[in-house]
């Protein structure tokens, strides 16, 4: 493409927001374009192959309570390649594994006394009971929890995932809001026995992306992928979205990228206030190491990390939950890491990542051999994480920009829940329906 394009939408961000948002207006009969910076489709549900099978490149499953994400593999023919399974979940701490998976686990969880172990498991209880989360807006995570569960339990369970997950200093910051949000959606997603129960997808969560794009080009639409947006301005009433392959001329716009991005192509134009909300909210970064291996680590699918030396917040053995012949033998391994991207694990190559991680899986897992090693990828996003805040709802930009036809749907936004596969598709499917609704009101 190096002409101009002229439609009614152009919707910058082919990751799940954006071709959720192209899909309800192209299913409207609305003309659209999708604008994805990178080659793939899926934002940080991209994939690459094992053994001729799509693996994705950050470790993906959603919840059985995840409804909007099923509705819509449901409504675009996904519905066979669903598989819903028990999953192990476990506990590293103090150089033990403890299984988590059930009720009756928390009660065998030496670590804590006996009556920290009911108070962990009450605590679960009493946060799903909560009804008004704003009541927790004025509290952190770890002032919430300690009021929850008590000392003990907040320092053996808690603080190092937190920690893990958001680093030492923007820790301490993580809202209440964001805990209750995690420990509530968990909950609900337990089969009768209390085991955890999860689903996945078949061909990785690129399906839903690939599909997606199909549909929407079916009806018309235009996908174009390698056309980072350089800027877009208001001009006679219509939006000019810059890229490298042309301009697209749009009635509106839907951007969907992380907030500082957005800030960026919009400097030109935008007041000081707004870019400075546009960049107040602080994200992390992260780092996936995925290994390929001959050998399986252990029987755990989800490993949480509550060693300070570990340096990965999670070992997510993802052939424990979906089987190893889908990828040709070969046990898939995540090592997830939340870090800000000034960190020197940032800027390591891929072979520099598994020469830091080999040392700390060896001391966790003594069996473990380099031989086991059949290849490995790592996969970093910049814009990962946004780190939840109290009174969060207060940082968070209108959906609605400062000049007519802007609208704003990023992972940021998503609130009270956290950014996931199913809340990218909810607020993708609802703003796409409310600009139909807006170019509707235009044609009256």
């Amino acid at each position: 493409m190096s002409e101009q394009i002229r439609v009614s939408v152009a919707v910058i961000g082919g990751g799940f927001t954006g071709l959720s948002a192209a899909y309800e207006l192209a299913k409207a009969g609305a003309s659209v374009a999708v604008l994805e910076a990178e080659e793939e489709l899926g934002g940080l549900a991209a994939a690459f192959d094992v053994e001729g099978e799509k693996l994705d490149r950050f470790y993906h499953h959603w919840f059985t309570n995840d409804l909007e994400v099923m509705h819509l593999i449901d409504e675009i023919g996904l519905s066979d390649k669903v598989t819903i399974n028990p999953t192990n979940t476990g506990m590293y701490y103090a150089n033990q594994f403890f299984k988590l998976s059930t009720p009756m686990d928390l009660l065998r969880f030496t670590p804590l006394g006996f009556f920290d172990r009911v108070r962990l498991g009450l605590l679960a209880l009493r946060a799903r009971r909560v009804k008004n989360w704003m009541e927790l807006e004025d509290k952190t995570a770890e002032q919430w929890l300690k009021e929850l569960g008590g000392e003990s339990v907040f320092r053996v369970v808690w603080e190092p995932l937190l920690k893990g997950k958001f680093g030492e200093a923007a820790a301490r910051k993580v809202s209440a809001v964001w805990f209750w949000n995690k420990l509530k959606l968990r909950g609900g997603s337990r089969g009768k026995g209390g085991e955890e129960r999860l689903a996945y997808l078949k061909g990785g969560f690129v399906s839903i992306a690939t599909r997606l794009a199909e549909r929407i080009t079916q009806a018309g639409g235009h996908v174009i992928t390698r056309a980072p947006v350089q800027s877009f301005r208001r001009d006679d009433g219509l939006w000019q979205v810059q890229t490298p392959k042309g301009v697209i001329v749009a009635d509106h716009v839907i951007a969907t990228p992380a907030l500082p991005l957005i800030a960026d192509m919009v400097k030109e134009w935008a007041s000081p206030d707004y870019l400075q909300q546009l960049r107040r909210i602080e994200y992390l970064g992260n780092v996936c190491l995925v290994l390929e291996l001959n050998n399986s680590l252990s029987s755990t699918y989800w490993l949480n990390v509550n060693d300070p030396t570990f340096p990965f917040v999670g070992v997510i053995e993802h052939t424990n939950f979906e089987s190893t012949d889908t990828y040709g033998g070969r046990h898939i391994v995540y090592l997830s890491k939340y870090l800000p991207v000034d960190e020197a694990l940032y800027s390591m190559s891929a072979d520099e990542v598994l020469a830091y991680a080999m040392p700390h899986l060896k001391r966790m897992f003594p069996r473990f051999d380099e031989s086991w090693i059949l290849d490995h990828k790592v996969w970093k996003s910049r814009w990962s994480q946004p780190v939840v805040e109290k009174h969060y709802s207060r940082l968070i930009p209108s959906a609605e920009g400062p000049l007519p036809g802007l609208h704003i749907a990023s992972m940021a936004q998503i609130y009270p829940e956290d950014r996931g596969t199913n809340y990218a598709v909810r607020e993708g499917r609802k703003i796409g329906r409310h600009v139909v609704g807006l170019l509707g009101k235009s044609k009256q």
